[in-house]
């Protein structure tokens, strides 16, 4: 769709774990003066800062960074709730004459602000949704997934019978408000993307390389206290939605003293490999709606990611109209 007056800039850095999307998305608002618009639905929590990778004040080195680390991780937070404060931040950096840059791998998130999705409104069934999470704990993941493929067979053909929170939400939305995800996604698209977009996709040429930083990572964590960390998690009573943060639940099964910690940072290596994956496929299937121009980065390139970008949005077709 042509970009009009009324749509703001957004550039939008996206990739999976560990690829190095803090990093550039902070450059690129140096060079080109923004500010990072967080689309990561655990960096929200606050006291949650190494396990899930938060920008640190080197990395921010000045640059704003919006939604991180703001909310208490005993409260529940839903994609609704993300989209509404995320259009709000765009606008708002956007009337300043600023560049937004919304930069994370939470595909979900990203896909609600990008493609302009509206969320269905009303309260939340807390109790559904708990249900249906207790029944994928009890290994009833692939039962779920058969529920949704007889509901909305094409919202089963994207998601993968091991989503668990993506199945759950499918899942929720049709007994809630009676329509499939897909019905609602095509509704919500009528309208068109609320942005004029341009995408740029952090991706591994050698998916070795990726797990080997992914590794790495899970060592730096620990080295820098994710241990203690969790301990406070978990002391604190966290909410629903903040236990699902990769890291923690991981390190569980070690303070209950079922295994090492050599183990649990084994698991947790391996857990984040799995999310990497699903982020993966999660990109390649976006690739088709994905609204406005991008481009893919070699996340692995001896050319630095910032060259690269800068580069390649040389070669995507100029925002129109510059705000």
């Amino acid at each position: 769709m042509d970009a009009c007056p009324e749509k703001p800039r957004l550039l939008v850095v996206t990739g999976p774990t560990a690829c190095g999307k803090t990093g550039l998305a902070a450059a690129l608002c140096r060079r080109l003066g923004g500010e990072v618009v967080s689309a990561d639905s655990m960096q929200i929590y606050r006291g949650m800062e190494i396990a899930t990778a938060q920008p640190t004040p080197e990395e921010t080195d000045g640059v704003p960074h919006h939604l991180v680390g703001f909310r208490d991780p005993a409260e529940r937070f839903s994609v609704q709730e993300y989209a509404a404060l995320a259009h709000a931040a765009i606008r708002e950096i956007a009337g300043r004459g600023r560049l937004p840059v919304l930069a994370g791998g939470t595909g979900l998130y990203i896909q609600a602000v990008t493609e302009g999705l509206t969320l269905t409104e009303g309260e939340t069934d807390f109790a559904l949704r708990d249900a249906l999470r207790r029944r994928a704990e009890a290994g009833g993941r692939q039962a779920l997934w058969d529920e949704l493929s007889r509901q909305d067979s094409q919202a089963a053909q994207r998601i993968h019978p091991n989503d668990t929170r993506r199945l759950v939400r499918a899942l929720e939305l049709f007994a809630a408000a009676g329509v499939t995800v897909t019905e609602q996604n095509e509704r919500s698209r009528q309208d068109g993307p609320p942005y004029d977009c341009r995408t740029l996709v952090i991706l591994p040429r050698n998916r070795q390389s990726l797990y080997d930083r992914i590794d790495a990572r899970v060592e730096e964590m620990l080295d820098r206290g994710m241990k203690a960390e969790a301990a406070r998690f978990f002391a604190a009573q966290p909410g629903p939605t903040a236990v699902q943060a990769i890291g923690y639940k991981e390190l569980a099964p070690y303070f209950s003293g079922e295994i090492s910690l050599a183990q649990a940072a084994e698991n947790l290596k391996q857990e984040t490999r799995r999310y990497a994956k699903r982020q993966l496929s999660w990109l390649r299937r976006a690739a088709v709606t994905r609204p406005g121009p991008w481009a893919e980065l070699a996340m692995d390139s001896a050319v630095p990611l910032l060259d690269q970008a800068l580069a390649a949005l040389a070669q995507l077709p100029p925002w129109k109209f510059p705000q």
